[in-house]
């Protein structure tokens, strides 16, 4: 695998004693992440890769979905419609800004 051009991170509110805690986990952040992953194989951004992270920290914000390189960070990702808005604008070389923290 070569090494991708973009890295979506999703908080999944995990902290250092593995229990899960804060807004992200409780509003099922994580159950994004396969619709995430199939979006992202459906619209053919194969230079794209999606992961789960330790809190990030933003908990009133979240749930919280960060895009690197570009240091872009989302917040209230709470819906399928959000995620296809974020991944919209990735596409499209541009920002979601009704997402944007």
């Amino acid at each position: 695998m070569k090494k991708p051009k973009k890295h979506i991170m999703v908080c999944a509110s995990f902290r250092p004693s593995g229990e899960p805690k804060g807004k992200c986990h409780r509003k099922e952040s994580g159950a994004f992440l396969p619709y995430i992953e199939n979006e992202i194989l459906d619209r053919g951004l194969e230079d794209v890769l999606v992961s789960s992270t330790c809190c990030l920290k933003y908990c009133d914000q979240g749930p919280v979905m960060v895009v690197y390189p570009d240091n872009l960070w989302y917040g209230n990702v709470d819906s399928e419609d959000a995620v296809d808005t974020i991944l919209d604008a990735l596409e499209d070389g541009t920002v979601a800004g009704e997402y944007l923290l």
